[in-house]
This record gives structure tokens, sequence and C-alpha cells, in this order.
């Protein structure tokens, strides 16, 4: 693992009409859009989708490491997550996450052991523990020559 801290870099790009186009380094490029909920098409990850979706997939790579490092022996692992967006005191945001947790694992598992390092790995997602991280902003305004 390298040294903290990691940086991470996204690009996001869009005109007036159509989806954001999301690019990083190293990855496949993708289309996102508003949700149906806020009158978006409905057929692209949202940032709300992607968001629910980090989740999950922290989730999953958390106990990935956690079981390895306890030298866990496990088959498979399902993580479908329900996240709830609500009005907070005058404030849009995510006021829940549900992680509803499947884990499949040989007959001779320790379940105790098992469940706490579900657990464990609920409490150690890095994405759930930097919810309420600070946000900076440097903006800039182009405007055309002419």
């Amino acid at each position: 693992m390298q040294e903290f801290p990691h940086r991470y870099a996204v690009g996001a790009r869009s005109a007036t009409d159509g989806y954001v186009e999301l690019t990083a380094e190293g990855v496949t490029s993708l289309q996102s859009a508003a949700p149906a909920e806020f009158g978006g098409p409905g057929d692209r990850w949202s940032p709300e989708t992607l968001l629910v979706a980090a989740v999950a997939d922290c989730f999953i790579l958390t106990f990935k490491a956690i079981a390895r490092a306890s030298k866990l022996d496990w088959i498979s692992l399902a993580c479908d997550v329900e996240g709830v967006l609500d009005r907070v005191e005058g404030v849009t945001r995510f006021t829940e996450f549900t992680l509803h947790v499947i884990l499949e694992a040989p007959p001779e598992t320790d379940e105790q052991k098992a469940m706490r390092l579900l657990e464990k790995s609920e409490h150690n997602c890095l994405i759930t523990q930097s919810l309420k991280s600070s946000t900076k902003l440097r903006a800039e305004l182009k405007k055309p020559t002419q």
C-alpha cells in the first residue's frame, strides 16, 4: 500500500444538453445524468446511484481485506445497499444507508467470527466514514474571447 495521503482525480464534462462524461486515468469513462427523481432520464448512473454503489463496493473490498488478514475462508459475498435521500433542516442529503449483506462460507466457518468481521467491515468502510468530510470549491469562470 502507498503512503498516505492518496489522491484520486476524476474529470467531468458536459455541454448544455446531454450526459455528463466522467473520466479518470486508467479506467473506462462513463456517462451520468440526473436520476428520474430529479427530472433526469433515469437511464444512466447518477451521482446518487454512484454514491450508493461506492458504499456497496467499499464494503465488499473492506471485507475482502479484513477476511484475508483474519484468515477467514468464504465463498461469496453479496451486498445490496439502499440509500435514503431526504431534506433535513432545509438541506437535501443522504440520511441513511442500509446494507443488506449475504455471506456464503464453508460449513465449518466460525459464525461469530464471520459476523464480527462483517461488522468490522461496515465500521471501517472508508466511504461511509468519509461522508461528512469537508468540501472545498476552487471555481473559475471562462468566457470566450470575441
